[in-house]
């Protein structure tokens, strides 16, 4: 079964992505995708949409690890 596209033109600013990320978290992507009946593409951006629904007060998703920001004028430092 074709993996379900988004109409032609229903994008309203299309753009290709340049990034690099490991192949198999690409690959994980695609099978998510196919498992769904849905493109790369439009999984991704229903991704985003749901993450959206899950932001903290800080503007990350809840999930992601709390982090300290550096106070005003300080850069942030390793603590390695």
């Amino acid at each position: 079964m074709a993996a379900q596209r988004l109409p032609r033109g229903t994008r309203l600013k299309p753009v290709r992505l340049g990034w690099a990320i490991e192949e198999r978290k690409k690959q994980r992507l695609e099978a998510l995708a196919a498992h769904a009946g849905v493109s790369g593409a439009v999984f991704l951006e229903r991704l985003i949409d749901h993450v959206d629904t899950e932001l903290n007060d800080r503007g990350l998703p809840t999930w992601w690890p709390e982090q300290q920001p550096p106070r005003d004028g300080e850069l942030p430092i390793d603590s390695a």
